[in-house]
């Protein structure tokens, strides 16, 4: 360690760190475009610029190494006249246009602008204007007119996904980010290059002109679209007299589990947590109200006692799957974890993407959940009645079926089918609470990150009805089921989740 002084402030410090990552480590507030975590120093935007005690001229912090006794300035008037330049610098070519831009309100420009010094331009020359409404492929547009050049994007294509797409054209204040010839974006991970982009150059189609960015509401959830389970927010709005409703998911830093960073797929994934309250409750194909419904499914169950099998889905919480088990012991019932085409090749890869599509499914083992294919088809040849919860593989697992009796509980609508005796909507993944275990072992809890549809019920409300117990909140069956009952999550209490720790698998 070592130790600095910055605007007469002692820090102690990583020795040989490079000073940017400490300044704001220890939240001092450096402005800057190109520097970024994930990719490395850059030194092309000179917007950290520092004063730096002994040195004749101002340094970049992005590629200053930390030396024992340092005096830095990052404030005064000679520092402040340096960064006002540059930023000058940075604005002559750039579109006064903050009131119709899709960035405003989490503009690093903008911002900086603000903190720097409100000032006229000293320029009459006209603009060097680039190009508008660039599709570069993979639902990403350009403004180039907008770009600071910092080259995020440019590296991420680089180092990142190694696909090089992107790269610097022509120079001076001519120079515009763009794609090679006859190329366009085509990796999955590059909608990412929207959330590195410090301005407005870069933008999602799915989200470009739908909200200003003050109206929403982010919360912290995880993904559930493959064994990953990176951490991200949801940013949520809901309109007067109008459902709830997503308009992005954003990677949430987690150095354990996805870094800075999301797959497309995942990212595009909030579409369907939109469409979850667009269907009713069906009995043999027929609408019903909710709480005749699920008073069916008790009766179904008690008509049924010793002969009825539940097929879980990989994407229940850790929660979920505990008060099942305790429902099967309690009503004499069939448990299963079993699924067949759980895994798709097609979608893994060896950076973030996984081939097992669900969020879940490593708690089975933990649990004592039998997967096996030999035990589902022992239990299904006895069972006259099989409960399906939140499976994708609906209309495969009916065929299977044989006649028996069927119930659904499910967030998503899987369609009508005549022959099921009842489908029960339930609350969808972001509109509940509850603990998943991603692929490599690690523990992540997920509040609820929008509100729950009032048509609609959450797992563990229809648990308790069934077992004619107290509602337990995700904390409470952590403490009264699993740290005493299962040794793998023997010494992890329930506050130490958001510290995101690892099991044995």
């Amino acid at each position: 360690m070592a130790h600095i002084t910055v605007d007469g402030t002692l820090l102690e410090v990583k020795d040989g760190a490079l000073l940017i990552e400490e300044l704001l480590a220890h939240g001092i507030n450096i402005p800057h475009f190109c520097y970024h975590p994930a990719l490395g120093k850059d030194g092309n935007c000179r917007m950290c610029m520092v004063e730096i005690e002994g040195q004749k001229r101002p340094q970049i912090a992005c590629d200053t190494p930390i030396k024992h006794g340092m005096i830095v300035r990052t404030k005064g008037e000679s520092i402040d006249r340096v960064k006002r330049s540059i930023l000058e610098l940075e604005l002559i070519n750039h579109p006064i246009d903050c009131p119709i831009c899709d960035q405003a309100g989490e503009c690093s420009l903008q911002n900086y602008y603000m903190d720097v010094g409100l000032y006229e331009s000293r320029l009459s020359t006209p603009k060097t204007r680039g190009k508008k409404h660039v599709d570069l492929g993979c639902n990403v547009v350009l403004d180039q007119e907008r770009c600071v050049l910092c080259t995020r994007c440019v590296r991420f294509t680089q180092k990142i996904t190694k696909t090089n797409e992107l790269g610097v054209l022509k120079r001076a204040d001519h120079s515009v980010i763009t794609t090679f010839p006859d190329t366009k974006l085509s990796n999955p991970y590059a909608m990412n290059i929207v959330d590195l982009c410090p301005v407005g150059a870069l933008t999602s189609k799915d989200f470009r002109f739908h909200k200003r960015v003050w109206f929403l509401q982010p919360q912290e959830a995880i993904c559930n679209h493959c064994a990953r389970g990176c951490s991200l927010y949801v940013d949520h709005h809901r309109e007067k007299y109008q459902e709830e409703k997503i308009y992005r998911y954003r990677p949430r830093l987690n150095d354990k589990i996805n870094g800075y960073f999301m797959c497309d797929a995942g990212r595009l994934s909030y579409t369907k947590e939109n469409q979850q309250t667009c269907f009713s409750p069906l009995i043999r194909g027929k609408v019903s109200e909710y709480e005749y419904a699920q008073s069916k499914l008790l009766r179904l169950l008690k008509r049924h006692l010793q002969k009825t099998l539940i097929v879980l889905g990989g994407n229940l919480s850790v929660e979920e799957m505990v008060r099942f088990k305790l429902l099967a012991k309690q009503y004499n019932l069939f448990l299963s974890g079993y699924a067949a085409d759980i895994h798709d090749e097609t979608f893994g890869d060896t950076f973030l993407k996984c081939s097992d599509r669900s969020a879940n499914s490593r708690a089975f083992a933990p649990l004592e959940i039998d997967t096996t294919e030999a035990f589902f088809n022992d239990a299904l040849h006895e069972a006259a009645l099989v409960i399906l919860v939140e499976r994708d593989d609906v209309p495969t697992m009916i065929k299977k079926l044989n006649e028996k009796s069927c119930v659904i509980l499910s967030a998503y609508d899987v369609g009508v089918y005549p022959e099921v005796e009842l489908v029960l909507p339930i609350a969808s993944h972001m509109a509940k609470a509850g603990t998943y275990i991603n692929i490599d072992g690690y523990l992540q809890y997920s509040k609820a990150a929008i509100a729950l549809h009032p048509e609609r019920q959450n797992l563990l409300t229809i648990l308790a009805f069934l077992l004619d117990d107290a509602l337990l909140s995700p904390e409470e069956v952590w403490d009264a089921h699993l740290v005493s009952a299962y040794e793998a999550f023997a010494t992890i209490c329930f506050k130490s989740l958001t510290q995101t720790p690892k099991i044995a698998l």
